[in-house]
């Protein structure tokens, strides 16, 4: 479809990297997106301080788990995608944690009341009757979660207009909390410029995220690609904006 020998490369670059876990390292000097202001990875590391027994919900990797310096007596992460599991166990082995893998959308595979509190960066789905389940009386959820219409330039550049999103929304996740039986003490939104300076930086977002674009491959998007490579280059830096939010509520 082209000859463009700078498209092939970083077309290829990006098909080939490594997605597993959930760091966004192999983006450098290729990508930026702006970190929220809550610093969610400081609020984490203060309520496990706190912690008697903990669960990170959907860990990826245990990236932001593994920042944490002090961990609880009981420390246990659940993970659905299982090449993410592996990596995860050996993330989170120096701090003893239990990384559990778990089937998307089933119920949460521990006691009722088994920790004061859960954390979650991030989630594919909150699940929040288990979420309230699995919390003691008096304990904490807190979570950044991923909102409504997160980078949907993207989507478009690929899919063409889109209509407004219906879920992830802040509100949506405030009433599911409520009623859950949960109390929600905090909430904060943010809008965070993500900025991509070359198309094979979209190509492996787009493998590794992937509800941007489903079903992306590019073979089936080389067209797509191709006419946001050419915008690239004559434009500069593909802007983008991820929407962020922190939730935090209490049983």
């Amino acid at each position: 479809m082209t000859t463009d020998p700078d498209f092939a490369k970083l077309i290829a670059e990006g098909a080939a990297a490594p997605v597993d876990g959930w760091a966004f390292d192999w983006l450098a000097g290729r990508a930026t997106e702006e970190r929220p202001p809550w610093g969610y990875a400081r609020l984490v590391t203060s309520r496990m301080a706190g912690a008697d027994a903990a669960l990170d919900v959907d860990t990826g990797g245990g990236e932001v788990l593994a920042e944490v310096p002090r961990p609880p007596r009981l420390l246990v992460a659940t993970e659905g995608w299982p090449p993410n599991v592996a990596v995860a166990r050996r993330t989170l082995a120096p701090l003893g944690a239990t990384v559990v893998a778990v089937t998307p959308d089933a119920p949460l595979p521990f006691r009722d009341a088994s920790f004061d509190l859960v954390v979650s960066r991030h989630p594919v789905r909150t699940d929040w009757p288990e979420t309230a389940r699995v919390l003691r009386r008096g304990g904490t959820f807190l979570s950044q979660q991923i909102g409504a219409g997160t980078v949907r330039e993207v989507s478009e550049a690929i899919l063409g207009p889109l209509p407004p999103p219906t879920q992830r929304h802040p509100d949506q996740a405030v009433a599911a909390a409520r009623a859950a039986g949960l109390t929600v003490v905090d909430l904060r939104e943010a809008t965070l410029r993500t900025v991509f300076h070359d198309i094979g930086a979209v190509v492996w977002f787009l493998r590794k995220v992937v509800w941007t674009v489903p079903g992306f491959t590019v073979d089936r998007y080389r067209a797509e690609l191709l006419a946001l490579h050419h915008r690239i280059r004559a434009e500069g830096p593909f802007v983008a904006h991820a929407r962020r939010f922190l939730i935090e509520a209490h049983r």
